[in-house]
């Protein structure tokens, strides 16, 4: 992860040569043991789903399912953040996988000696899912303890990638075990994924790993909502940040509608082929190894906003237009490919800019803060995308009525017509958000604009009056009170 202001010697070893991952050793254990406690995850998740629907056959049910996981997930995250920031980064990656192991052992128990019940099924996906708010602010907190500065960006794209691994991998295997095992074995398995997961936390060693300091003149902490509140705030107290995190939420919320219409516009458009479907999928997936993978080994772009930009450009073009406007499946499984392969240098480049630009000890409530805003748009985008499907631009292409006076040419009239216009718009609003944003000189240069945190720039947890990197008080900003753009935007 290369940026304007790096030094000569970063520079000189990210360079694509030999000693690229060197110093990644303890970062490489514990990122196996989250890779295969993901795929455990992901194989339980499709279990779940399976034995779902086996007992109720209802779709409602599936999604009730999914709301489970997803909405504790988003709606703990700021919590879970202050509460990362309260211990130090190794107790908070044990906590995580620990609750998920806690869970799983109690279905494990509930399997085995009576069997499960759906209600139960759904109270355990939601304990997860509360489980899962403490691993993302975990993690983003914890990488810069186990790699250098120059190697933040490779590994923030091998987690990426070994997610993408888990949802590929997951499903297929999972409906492997579901056939030939059954939900106990995988519920064992699962146990041991995330044993093998904390196995691997304990062993690794954590630079500078001690802890919260000590607030100055030993006050009393403030209360956990309190603490989250201030991860929105830090968001939003520098323009360079807040203008970079309203760009990547507006882009998830548009791209969040236009992606939740893609499997069933495969489905329409393909007379309902579901091989066309698991085509798309497998792409997506490997899209996302790949471009992990790639990432990882390139280490990223030098300016890191105008390339995450320019990445969200490529992945709206790719994933959404083209998507819209490719007719059968070898054309949208390269169009995702595409988009998903550019996904994991989007994710790496943001989470590589809030670890350099944030002060340590606020790394679980920013990246707490960040889950909760890039998050919130996914329910409320997924419920608005299917009514509107089905009762606006699925009529309106049908009869060559409203919109598609325009878009009727290009997409054609028939099942799923409706549904490719919608992510075209999605994407075509996802490119003009990103040129917006790069046109703006807060998020363009942001590397000079708001340098690098350092060890002995590290602030208080009050929040309140200390001065921080990019602060116009701040040793080295250049954040400076007269300049016109910057006291604007402060003031805005």
């Amino acid at each position: 992860m290369a940026d304007a202001a790096r030094s000569q010697d970063d520079t000189a070893h990210d360079g694509g040569k030999a000693g690229r991952f060197t110093g990644m050793g303890p970062f490489m254990l514990v990122w196996s043991g989250q890779a295969v406690s993901l795929v455990g995850n992901s194989v339980l998740r499709f279990a779940f789903v399976f034995e779902t629907w086996s007992a109720t056959g209802r779709a409602t049910a599936l999604t009730t399912l999914s709301l489970c996981a997803l909405l504790p997930q988003v709606l703990l995250s700021p919590l879970a953040g202050a509460f990362v920031d309260r211990v130090n980064r190794r107790t908070a990656l044990q906590l995580a996988d620990g609750g998920g192991l806690l869970v799983v052992a109690l279905l494990a128990v509930l399997h085995f000696t009576g069997g499960l019940h759906t209600w139960e099924v759904y109270g355990a996906v939601m304990l997860l899912g509360g489980a899962a708010a403490f691993q993302f602010p975990s993690l983003g907190a914890a990488v810069p303890l186990l790699v250098d500065k120059r190697q933040l960006q490779r590994a923030n794209s091998l987690l990426a990638s070994a997610k993408s691994t888990a949802d590929v991998g997951g499903p297929a295997l999972g409906g492997l075990l579901v056939a030939f095992s059954g939900i106990g074995f995988i519920l064992v398995a699962d146990l041991v994924s995330f044993t093998l997961a904390l196995a691997a936390i304990r062993v690794v060693r954590m630079r500078g790993d001690t802890g919260p300091k000590a607030k100055p003149g030993g006050g009393p902490r403030k209360k956990l909502i309190a603490e989250a509140v201030e991860g929105m705030r830090f968001l939003f107290r520098f323009p360079s940040l807040r203008d970079l995190m309203l760009a990547f939420c507006f882009v998830n919320l548009v791209m969040v509608f236009g992606f939740a219409a893609v499997q069933p516009m495969v489905l329409a458009r393909s007379g309902g082929e579901t091989s066309a479907l698991a085509s798309v999928n497998t792409a997506i997936g490997v899209g996302g190894v790949a471009g992990g993978l790639l990432m990882a080994a390139w280490s990223g772009p030098r300016n890191r906003a105008r390339g995450m930009l320019l990445g969200i450009i490529g992945m709206c073009l790719s994933a959404q237009v083209a998507m819209a406007l490719a007719g059968e499946v070898v054309g949208w499984c390269a169009a995702i490919l595409v988009g998903a392969a550019l996904m994991p240098m989007i994710n790496g480049t943001m989470q590589a800019i809030v670890q350099t630009k944030v002060p340590q000890e606020w790394h679980g409530r920013v990246f707490g803060a960040v889950v909760f805003l890039s998050q919130l748009s996914v329910p409320l985008a997924t419920a608005v995308s299917g009514p509107l499907a089905d009762h606006v631009f699925e009529p309106q292409a049908a009869d060559g009525a409203g919109i598609f006076v325009v878009l009727g040419p290009l997409l054609g009239d028939g099942p799923g017509s409706g549904m490719a216009a919608m992510l075209l718009i999605a994407g075509l609003c996802g490119v003009t958000v990103a040129v917006l944003s790069m046109s703006r000189r807060t998020v363009r240069e942001i590397d000079s604009l708001l340098p690098d945190v350092t060890d002995d720039s590290a602030e208080s947890d009050d929040g309140d009056d200390s001065a921080r990197p990019g602060d116009p008080e701040a040793p080295g900003s250049t954040d400076k009170p007269d300049n016109p753009e910057n006291k604007a935007l402060v003031e805005g």
